[in-house]
């Protein structure tokens, strides 16, 4: 009995040493378990990482985040068309999109010729696009190609048309793009139709930009985004289960770029959301909690670099505490004065300590931030009060370190064709004349 009582004491002290070592030096499995205690309740503690932070609060202001996703980067325009293709043309059921514009070109011609191929099949297929889009593009579509298109079974519908006096219509446009076939594959991003992120143009040259395709609860989210756009367009009450990713997933979908990362599949994304009066502040607060929660680094690439005041503090509040902050913009640009805005600004946030990139090949039309290697987005908000304060905008938050990483080496690849600013570069580059352009941009930054 007495030696019994023995080796019981000798197997409480060893389990007490296993205990203590295990909270020591905490198994890749229990790491990754409490990572997902902290992103799902929130740690108090001073090393909770910057997307458990992230992720917490973007919950608490009603952002739902599932586990189940792949995400594949289309990181080229030829890349996203001929992927969105060949989905449309497997499609079984349903096919929405929903972009600010499509330019009457050669890519939306073979769209409509793919769709209308559907719809004779007896495929659901509709479209929405934005009125103000449609009118400040080169090549809108007018009233007798819509009419045309509709004659082919696909229904579409404008947001909101161009009206005199026009100044009220310039506001809470739709700058979204997504499209989600059979309710089981989405795809979005920064790109709308044209043929130009494949062609270019002669005004700035390669066009770059990007899109993502989601498979997984994450669809379910931007087919709801895109069936409350077309209540508010066509006044139809479209629902139903079979708009909705339920127990099958698209696997007789094939030919498509697959998501190469060990995540695929259980990767956790949570789409954000902007609607004037409903989420307004969602995507200015998500940026903006993102620097301020990173710890290592921030990498980010936006085209249209106007910024507010608080995400220009919060960039060299960044700074000032240790992280590394990399910045590329595009030299060129399709629009006058906004640019001259984003040089001043990013001459201002070099002299703070961000490491700023400028583009030089083409014009850098692609929206995406990583933060500490972990957290990554991808979607239509530029940084400017447009997509921050008034437009329509959706964002995919995508929390894994694969494709963080992806994101990561493409601004790698992107630096190979971009000179780093200096202070000697500055003054090389931009002409006095340019440097007051700029100036004077800044100062209506909250109208760009």
């Amino acid at each position: 009995m007495r030696e019994i009582n023995l080796n019981h004491k000798k197997r409480n002290a060893i389990t007490a040493v296993m205990a203590l070592c295990c909270l020591s030096h905490p198994s890749p499995l229990s790491a990754q378990k409490n990572q997902q205690n902290a992103i799902a309740g929130g740690l108090s503690s001073t090393e909770t990482r910057a997307d458990s932070l992230l992720v917490s609060q973007l919950r608490r202001k009603g952002v739902r985040f599932s586990h189940n996703n792949s995400v594949t980067l289309l990181t080229t325009g030829q890349e996203k068309f001929d992927d969105l293709f060949k989905a449309i043309d497997q499609a079984r059921s349903s096919i929405h999109l929903e972009y600010f514009n499509f330019r009457n070109d050669s890519i939306n011609e073979e769209l409509i010729r793919r769709l209308a191929a559907k719809a004779k099949e007896g495929i659901e297929v509709r479209a929405v696009f934005d009125g103000f889009g449609n009118a400040s593009n080169n090549r809108p579509m007018r009233k007798r190609r819509l009419k045309a298109i509709r004659k082919q079974g696909i229904e579409i519908h404008e947001f909101k048309p161009m009206a005199f006096p026009w100044l009220h219509d310039i506001f809470n446009r739709d700058h979204r793009k997504i499209i989600v076939i059979d309710g089981k594959v989405a795809y979005t991003g920064g790109m709308n139709v044209a043929d130009y992120y494949i062609k270019g143009t002669k005004a700035v040259g390669s066009w770059h930009d990007m899109h993502c395709r989601i498979e997984g609860d994450e669809v379910n989210t931007l087919q709801k985004i895109f069936l409350r756009m077309w209540r508010i367009v066509s006044g139809q009450d479209v629902h139903g289960a079979k708009y909705y990713r339920g127990v099958s997933d698209a696997d007789y979908m094939a030919g498509l770029k697959p998501d190469t990362c060990r995540s695929a599949g259980k990767k956790m994304v949570g789409i954000i959301n902007r609607e004037p009066h409903v989420t307004k502040d969602i995507i200015r607060c998500f940026y903006l909690n993102a620097i301020k929660d990173a710890k290592d680094s921030i990498k980010l690439i936006n085209p249209y670099f106007s910024l507010s005041h608080s995400l220009k503090k919060a960039l060299r509040d960044a700074v000032s505490r240790g992280v590394k902050v990399e910045i590329l913009l595009s030299m060129k640009s399709d629009i006058p004065l906004t640019p001259d805005c984003g040089f001043y600004n990013a001459h201002q946030l070099m002299k703070a300590g961000c490491t700023i990139w400028i583009y030089k090949p083409g014009f850098h039309h692609t929206k995406i931030i990583t933060i500490d290697g972990q957290l990554c987005t991808v979607g239509s908000a530029n940084l400017n009060a447009r997509s921050l304060r008034w437009d329509r905008e959706e964002n995919a938050v995508i929390v894994d370190a694969c494709t963080t990483h992806e994101l990561n080496q493409l601004f790698e690849d992107q630096k190979k064709d971009s000179f780093k600013l200096t202070e000697a570069k500055w003054k090389q580059w931009r002409t006095p004349w340019q440097r007051f352009r700029g100036w004077f941009a800044h100062l209506l930054s909250p109208f760009l």
